[in-house]
């Protein structure tokens, strides 16, 4: 019998990073793929960016409404909650044999919850990781104590995740999901071809900006991406090409204050609600540089050798590389910031993200060969008696 393999998404983002293994679950004579689409991919204001999925052909099983329009923390909330509900019925419909959740967010930790009370086994991606500024930190690690099965994206990740109590041979290093999507061939679009789509022209120099709000952190998410585009406005040789925020509280001030910055530039900013993966990843591959505060300016820039200025607390404690250059949230530290990463010597630059093969492949083997259970026991690290002195 063929193991139903249950994939949630419910962000673009995700999403860009689990189409390689949807994929070849789709294409795996031993599995039955089962799509879970929620958040974000079904609100307009968001880019409706399940029309993505929809494009690649992926059949969507469950279509799950949970986002109140509301960026209050109240709201955030009150969104998780609907979305336990509802997935709990989804999941009671599909009936899949484990649930493939990736990351750190509310949407995934509601759908969690759901598999959890409902005893279907989780397999989390890119657990372990650390990200102090925002309540990300905290749900990463949540679903990683309900999950049983886990793949992380470094050895660091690997040895957090078993220090949080996870059976050692449950715990795999595959790397980071991006490398299958990223070093495809013919994947990333010509500068040509992305002015084309969204008529600006991107043969000039230009940064890529992606910022969404701190969560637990003092920053305040207007004034912050404010600080950054009074930044990059100093250097004027510089296009600006930005995206929106995520669904998250205190989006929509950056929404606005980003919407305002395009009215005023003019040709010189494009601002895009969703670009989709491979428009995200081919104008990340030809950008002077990545900017904000996104785990795609530490996770996915150094696959295609673009630096990234990380800006404030969301994504301390996070592994990066030498290519990353983190800076404080004021426009002179962020200016400063913009000057250390333009001026990189990639010949001493390593990527702590990729460990040679195939992310997608080693997870959907992993898959066919455990044996899943909702229930398993808590590993205690060796020694752990000294703690209680």
């Amino acid at each position: 019998m063929k193991l139903r393999v249950a994939v949630f998404t419910g962000t673009r983002a995700e999403y860009g990073l689990l189409r390689p293994l949807i994929q070849r679950l789709a294409a795996s004579a031993e599995c039955t793929l089962q799509t879970i689409v929620s958040g974000s991919h079904l609100s307009p204001e968001f880019g409706h960016t399940v029309s993505d999925i929809e494009e690649d052909g992926v059949q969507i099983d469950e279509r799950v409404e949970m986002l109140l329009s509301s960026s209050s923390k109240v709201g955030v909330a009150k969104s998780a909650g609907l979305g336990l509900i509802s997935f709990a019925e989804a999941l009671d419909r599909l009936e899949p044999d484990v649930l493939v959740v990736l990351g750190d967010r509310y949407e995934a930790l509601a759908i969690a919850q759901a598999a959890l009370l409902l005893e279907i086994p989780i397999a989390h991606l890119h657990g372990g990781e650390i990200s102090e500024g925002s309540a990300d930190d905290a749900m990463r690690h949540m679903v990683t104590k309900a999950s049983a099965l886990h793949f992380v994206s470094n050895v660091q990740h690997r040895q957090r995740v078993i220090q949080l109590g996870e059976c050692p041979s449950r715990v795999h290093n595959v790397g980071a999901l991006v490398a299958d999507q990223i070093l495809e061939k013919g994947k990333h679009l010509s500068t040509q071809q992305l002015s084309g789509i969204f008529n600006f022209d991107f043969s000039k120099p230009y940064c890529l900006l992606t910022y969404h709000s701190a969560g637990f952190s003092s920053e305040h998410p207007g004034d912050t991406v404010q600080n950054i585009l009074t930044a990059i406005a100093s250097k004027p040789e510089l296009g600006i090409v930005a995206s929106y925020p995520n669904a998250d509280a205190g989006g929509r001030e950056i929404v606005d204050r980003l919407e305002e910055a395009s009215s005023r530039l003019g040709g010189r900013m494009l601002l895009v609600e969703s670009f989709g993966i491979d428009r995200y990843l081919s104008a990340m591959k030809t950008a002077e540089f990545v900017i904000g505060n996104s785990s795609s300016g530490i996770i996915e820039a150094p696959f295609v050798q673009t630096p990234t200025v990380n800006v404030g607390a969301r994504q301390v404690g996070r592994l990066c590389a030498d290519s990353v250059v983190s800076c404080g949230v004021s426009s002179l530290e962020i200016t400063k910031g913009i000057d250390t990463a333009t001026n990189l010597n990639w010949a001493e630059i390593s990527n702590p993200y990729y460990v040679g093969y195939s992310p997608a492949e080693r997870i959907v083997e992993e898959l066919i060969a455990a044996q899943l259970s909702s229930q398993k026991k808590f590993f205690d690290l060796p020694g752990g008696s000294q703690w209680s002195k």
